[in-house]
């Protein structure tokens, strides 16, 4: 008899796919457990539904992040609890890797796993199912006698070559394409990032560590799932894509092989790019890539160093001129506003997105302003200046893409708001009446950070209001 377990993936405003909820449920034996995945995006009672599905479970596992999604999470814990208390309560994810203690004993959750979850779970499930207790497992942290929190030993990263690949039956595909608005289908084919950002929080739960789907399988997936759901664009969600530069050309090799026509675009370093043969970029072009997502960070080099980024700017650059060549459009990320910033590296980034920006209508800029993420050095380096969430509820909050630093000065705030707005319609591709007018307009604004009167912010805001990231 097949026992079940319940996974959940708590509201939020985002609709990638549950990846993380899907890669432990993928994990479990599909002959002796039946998985069911709940997303609350989908549901219009999605607690109701939980506690309906949890009655003789073996255990409801959730995936939390940092932000409005731990809210979601805690209600639906403390939902669970009032309906059916024997059923354990299990958290997985970016903020309980960070904060395992918190979560168990803030009463959220009776067990947390710890970074890579399919096979700690799949130990956890295993044990519960025969009656033997939320203690002892490694990889995660349990609720001792008192309420306090238990460490189990740690485990090593799994490699990804010996874990099934992910049962996309298990969620309503076609239901995010339609909430999506695009046939965008979620994949990841490797966990982890070898290098040290200071702001990341990655170093600190995956330990530098990195692991990938062999080519061969790879291929041999996406070729089955592109055969099942017919996407029009398959979206890379991997920390570093680009991590072997041998892998990723026989991915793309295999790609053009197998008739897949879905077109994808995936992350890139700027060193790596700068490092990628024009061979390597070609053949990913031609089997479909369209877009790449950069981390530039900062604008000079002295700064890129403070952060650890290990990239320097003229690697950006000629990642830039690269992508150019090869028809390849690029989402370049910068962030300002870091402790280290002073004027020189402020103007170093907006004229680094400006010369970037003017390099291509598919070259897309986005400027966020630092918020110190929890766990990571950056966020320890600045504790005495900064006031962080001393409780889950605190945390849920917490908008870790949203906000600005008290340390910014407002003048600084008001020319990268108007950067941001602007350069869309300097150098992007708008089509609408007037374009030209609107185009000459916002490039002369952008260009000289002539922000005064922004009256069609004002306008576009009204028609258009904000969306809370997180």
């Amino acid at each position: 008899m097949r026992r079940r377990v319940v996974l959940y993936n708590p509201r939020a405003v985002f609709w990638t796919l549950p990846l993380g909820c899907l890669a432990v449920g993928s994990a479990l034996d599909p002959e002796r457990y039946d998985v069911v995945l709940v997303d609350g995006r989908l549901e219009a009672d999605p607690h109701r539904r939980l506690v309906e599905l949890a009655r003789g479970a073996v255990c409801v596992g959730m995936g939390v992040l940092t932000g409005a999604p731990i809210a979601d999470a805690m209600d639906a814990s403390a939902a669970l609890r009032a309906a059916c208390p024997e059923v354990p309560v299990v958290w997985g994810g970016w903020h309980p890797s960070l904060f395992p203690r918190a979560c168990v004993e803030e009463g959220a959750a009776d067990v947390v796993v710890v970074g890579q979850g399919e096979t700690s779970f799949a130990a956890l499930v295993e044990q519960l199912a025969v009656g033997g207790g939320t203690s002892g497992v490694a990889g995660t942290w349990w609720r001792g006698p008192a309420g306090e929190a238990v460490e189990g030993p740690p485990r090593p990263l799994t490699d990804l070559a010996q874990l099934p690949p992910h049962r996309y039956e298990l969620i309503p595909v076609e239901r995010y394409f339609q909430e999506k608005g695009r046939r965008q289908l979620d994949v990841i084919t490797s966990i982890g990032c070898r290098f040290r950002c200071a702001f990341c929080a990655d170093p600190e739960v995956y330990g530098r560590a990195w692991s990938g789907v062999p080519a061969d399988l790879t291929v041999a997936r996406l070729t089955e799932w592109s055969r099942r759901y017919a996407p029009d664009e398959l979206s890379f969600q991997d920390e570093t894509f680009f991590t072997q530069r041998a892998r990723v050309d026989a991915i793309a090799s295999g790609l053009l092989a197998s008739g897949v026509r879905a077109r994808w675009q995936a992350t890139l370093r700027a060193d790596q790019g700068d490092r990628l043969p024009d061979e390597v970029l070609a053949r990913c072009r031609a089997s479909g890539l369209f877009r790449v997502t950069v981390g530039v960070e900062a604008g000079t080099d002295e700064l890129l160093a403070a952060i650890a980024k290990d990239v320097r700017v003229e690697q950006v650059l000629r990642t830039a001129e690269k992508l150019l060549r090869h028809g390849v459009g690029a989402v370049w990320n910068f962030i300002v506003g870091f402790p280290e910033e002073g004027d020189d590296a402020f103007e170093g980034a907006l004229t680094l997105a400006r010369r970037l920006r003017r390099m291509s209508p598919d070259f897309e800029v986005t400027l966020f302003f630092f918020r110190p993420y929890p766990g990571t050095q950056l966020a320890r380096e600045v504790a005495s200046s900064w006031t962080f969430p001393t409780s889950l509820r605190g945390w849920s909050t917490f908008d870790y893409v949203g906000g600005v630093a008290p340390w910014v000065p407002p003048e600084r705030v008001a020319r990268v708001e108007g950067f941001r707005f602007y350069q869309r319609y300097a150098w992007g591709r708008h089509q609408f009446p007037g374009a030209a007018v609107v185009r000459r307009l916002a490039r002369w604004r952008a260009e000289g950070d002539h922000y005064a009167l922004p009256v069609e912010r004002w306008v576009a805001d009204r028609l258009r209001p904000r969306v809370e990231l997180s």
